[in-house]
């Protein structure tokens, strides 16, 4: 059963003492009491929000500060746009084309949402400007809804997650922020050294599990990328580990060499653990654009990609990739990085992006 499903034991309660009943004392009298100042800031304090809205709305946040640059090009152009309230026209749609083309959603996809915008207009489903934000959004919630949100875990532990990516991507500290989740969640995690090509992989990622407070299986650098990810599987097993997570060497879509030996990973972790992995997660960097799509597409080929951690999304003005990877490929975005820190990721879930892209 995984971490999470775990049910907690209940310790029998002790059984009542008989005691005397009390004597009842008179109530005090109530003192007068000065009335408590508010702290000076306390207008600057909203009361904290608690429960699934609470958590939702935190998610929000997060969210719309990590889409921060994108809003400034593409929220702001929404806004000129939106507040010439009236009837929608060409030069709208034209406008709103453009946009969404800078913000990197990419042309086949702005073709086919504006291709949907403008039937509807024609039909006369949609007459103003209001009505063409509510229905651009129903339309971009619609390509971003995804069956497999969550991380796919084993039935029985440990859940095994292969992680690739090219270097620059933000790979290691994709699985850092990976890995701190699984932690905060419940979970006993275990990370898995097998990038022993790259100058400094190892030391770093040793690192990154220190400081978060999780297990790693490190060789020599140059060793066996195959070999640790086998020692890495059998010290899952041997531990009672709940997450393995595998680092892999960073390397270019079109180096074939390379992505053999990615295969081969693959191959030595399923022979150990049967059904494993159970996630491919590809480490795509945002900022490169449409250039991530391409990488996407050779990984996916060559893995069998089940899931994408879009990284950096942060330092993007065109956040709009997450429309182009999800349409054009069909594989869903998992996890979001937006930040350096090791709490820095948000699982991805569509309504709040959108929400949070025309905030």
């Amino acid at each position: 059963m995984p971490f999470w499903g775990k049910p907690k034991k209940k310790e029998p309660a002790p059984p009542p003492e008989a005691k005397p009943a009390p004597k009842p004392a008179p109530p005090p009298e109530p003192k007068p009491q000065p009335p408590a100042e508010p702290p000076k800031d306390a207008a600057a304090q909203p009361p904290p929000k608690k429960g699934l809205w609470g958590r939702m709305v935190a998610s929000l946040g997060l969210i719309k500060d990590g889409l921060a640059k994108t809003r400034n090009v593409f929220a702001s152009g929404l806004k000129a746009l939106f507040s010439l309230r009236g009837q929608i026209d060409q030069e709208k749609l034209d406008r709103l084309e453009e946009l969404m083309i800078t913000a990197d959603m990419g042309v086949e996809t702005v073709a086919k949402l504006l291709g949907q915008v403008r039937e509807a207009w024609k039909n006369r489903e949609i007459e103003d400007t209001d009505q063409l934000q509510a229905f651009l959004k129903t339309q971009l919630k619609a390509v971003l809804r995804q069956d497999e949100v969550a991380i796919r875990h084993a039935e029985t532990p440990p859940t095994v997650i292969l992680v690739a990516g090219v270097n620059g991507s933000g790979k290691t500290t994709s699985i850092a922020k990976l890995a701190h989740h699984f932690k905060t969640a419940g979970g006993k995690v275990l990370v898995c050294a097998s990038d022993t090509y790259r100058a400094a992989a190892v030391e770093q990622l040793t690192i990154w599990a220190e400081r978060i407070g999780v297990d790693i299986v490190r060789h020599q650098r140059g060793a066996d990328p195959g070999a640790v990810a086998f020692d890495a599987c059998d010290a899952a097993l041997a531990r009672g580990i709940d997450v393995l997570i595998v680092d892999t060497a960073g390397r270019l879509h079109t180096e074939r060499n390379l992505m053999r030996e990615l295969e081969k990973i693959r191959r030595v972790i399923a022979k150990k653990i049967p059904g494993a992995p159970h996630e491919v997660v590809l480490v795509l960097d945002a900022t490169t654009g449409q250039n991530a799509i391409i990488q996407a597409q050779e990984f996916k080929q060559a893995i069998e990609v089940t899931g994408i951690f879009l990284a950096k999304l942060d330092g993007t003005a065109k956040g709009g990739i997450v429309v182009a990877i999800k349409d054009k490929l069909g594989i869903p975005v998992k996890f979001v990085g937006l930040g350096e820190k090791a709490t820095d990721i948000q699982p991805f879930d569509p309504d709040t992006f959108v929400e949070a892209l025309f905030a």
